[in-house]
């Protein structure tokens, strides 16, 4: 098809632009995800709110409609699993935003209890197929070195998300009646109209569209992401080595069944369980109303000003290194919030005002770490450790998990405050310091690797405890993966240059490519409309 004859798609925009435009829906549909998060804590504390749904005297049930969200989210995810190869990322991304406006309306419409759980169990499902897909969405469209920095923006932009719905309702809790908590819910359609306005035109996955066999679609689209045209000899060793790692996983993958028993492929096959580990193992002070409130929105801007440290860093520090810092941060920090909280509670103690006070510094620190290194890597992590057909199931699975901890951590934090006291605080301590050994020992470096890097690493290594191979925890690309690299595309650029001289050479060259390893020629496609592409190479 000729490049002069074809209408430019997205505007005319290619390269770092469109790169851009991806990651501005990607980021407001985390921004989204954060308000919607935040906003509900607010509401729950509005008189309107509580008087009209008759919440005065039932606090169980006041957690419960705020908690029911998260079980909205699970279920959400786990729609994902089922949704998202089918549908595509953008597609789903879209069903997600559909269903999240539906909830929106129900929730500040609500006269009743009834209506408003329904709004948050819709506007949470909604919210779990979404989280579920654009971290994927954004890594299957980003250069290995922008990858990690998008996503990190993208949960940047959801920490601004969650410290803008705390201000809102801060601002609107000095207004009188239903507008005090209805606008603060109404002001999630400016994200969801965005999302409208940029998400259909927008690129889909190419690495999506070569796993459904749409090649030659995917081709352009990689192009087009590089600012270059479709036959440049770097474009076709990387759709290549993606049509590898789709080939290989179609021959080695194990079933759903098969995982369920344990089994993982032959050979150890892909490594599937290995890849889904670590993406699933991812009134104490007693303040009035309106402190808490200033506090909370305080502690929101804090929190989302350390965020960005990370975002200069993600590569450099590596994935590893920002989760284990950042748990033994986070450890020390509910430590001190331990031993602070058991002073204040001390019978005849003396200084309970001043532990008191500190207390709440170590919960603003505590934020300043996870900021820094657990808000953001385990949304990017899943996008990268898992292979193609399973990663929009392995974030998917890692969100699920996600929001139902959230769930159980909304339920029974109340309760266990009440009984337990300073305690609760000891399972906090134990759980972030845990995740020390865990990272260490299981979990592999993705930093500066392309998401066909990570396939490779798998294939070619099944020894679970990464920290005794230094390719594996090492920041920088391996380089072995950069030489075979430099060698397809040099190989690419010959064929390239031989076309006008041997048309017939061109033909063989995806074959000689996977003979090299001895799969497949996955190039042409099973309904055979990609004959031209072929040709092309």
């Amino acid at each position: 098809m000729s490049e002069k004859t074809t209408k430019k798609p997205y505007f005319g925009l290619t390269g770092t632009w469109l790169t851009v435009w991806v990651t501005v829906a990607c980021a407001t549909d985390m921004t989204l995800f954060g308000y919607d998060q935040g906003v509900f804590g607010g509401v729950v504390v509005t008189e309107d709110y509580i008087n009209l749904l008759n919440l005065a005297n039932n606090s169980s049930l006041l957690s419960t409609i705020t908690a029911i969200y998260d079980i909205g989210c699970f279920f959400g995810a786990i729609a994902a699993v089922m949704i998202g190869d089918p549908l595509g990322r953008k597609n789903s991304i879209l069903v997600g935003t559909t269903i999240m406006s539906i909830g929106a309306i129900l929730q500040c419409t609500a006269f009743g209890v009834p209506q408003m759980i329904v709004g948050r169990i819709v506007a949470g499902i909604g919210n779990g197929i979404n989280t579920s897909t654009a971290p994927v969405w954004q890594g299957e469209t980003s250069k290995a070195s922008w990858r990690g920095k998008l996503v990190i923006i993208e949960m940047i932009m959801n920490i601004a998300g969650f410290s803008l719905s705390n201000w809102v309702t801060f601002g609107f809790s000095y207004l009188d009646g239903g507008a005090a908590w209805r606008v603060p819910l109404a002001l999630q359609f400016l994200f969801i109209f965005i999302l409208y306005g940029t998400v259909p035109w927008l690129p889909e996955s190419p690495r999506w569209l070569i796993s459904k066999g749409r090649v030659e679609e995917a081709n352009h689209i990689l192009a087009a992401l590089e600012s270059t045209t479709h036959d440049d000899p770097q474009i076709i060793a990387a759709s290549n080595e993606i049509q590898y790692a789709v080939d290989y996983e179609r021959q080695n993958s194990p079933s759903w069944s098969e995982l369920l028993r344990g089994k993982t492929g032959k050979e150890g096959g892909t490594c599937t369980m290995r890849r889904l580990l670590p993406t699933v193992l991812i009134d104490s002070v007693g303040l009035g109303e309106k402190l808490a409130r200033l506090l909370a929105a305080c502690n929101s801007v804090s929190y989302l000003l350390f965020s960005f440290i990370s975002i200069p860093n993600i590569e450099k520090w590596g994935r590893r290194n920002m989760m284990l810092y950042a748990s033994l941060g986070q450890g020390c920090c509910y430590l001190l919030i331990t031993i602070l909280l058991r002073f204040n509670e001390l019978d005849g103690y003396a200084h309970k005002n001043e532990v008191a006070s500190a207390s709440i510094a170590f919960f603003f620190l505590y934020y300043v770490f996870f900021g820094i290194g657990w808000q953001g890597v385990p949304w990017l992590y899943p996008t990268e450790i898992n292979s193609l057909s399973m990663r929009t199931k392995g974030a998917a699975l890692g969100t699920a998990t996600n929001w139902i901890m959230n769930f159980m951590v909304v339920e029974i934090t109340p309760p266990a405050i009440r009984s337990i006291h300073w305690r609760f605080y000891i399972i906090w301590t134990i759980f972030n310091f845990s995740f020390i050994p865990i990272v260490y020992c299981l979990y592999p470096e993705t930093s500066d690797r392309t998401l066909e890097d990570m396939d490779r690493f798998f294939r070619e290594n099944h020894d679970i405890l990464v920290f005794r191979h230094k390719d594996a925890i090492s920041t920088k690309r391996p380089l072995a993966y950069i030489e075979h690299e430099q060698e397809e595309v040099r190989r690419n650029s010959s064929v390239h240059a031989g076309m006008a001289m041997d048309p017939a050479r061109n033909k063989s060259s995806a074959t000689e490519f996977n003979e090299k390893r001895g799969g497949t020629n996955p190039v042409h496609s099973t309904d055979g409309s990609h004959d031209e592409f072929k040709e092309d190479v």
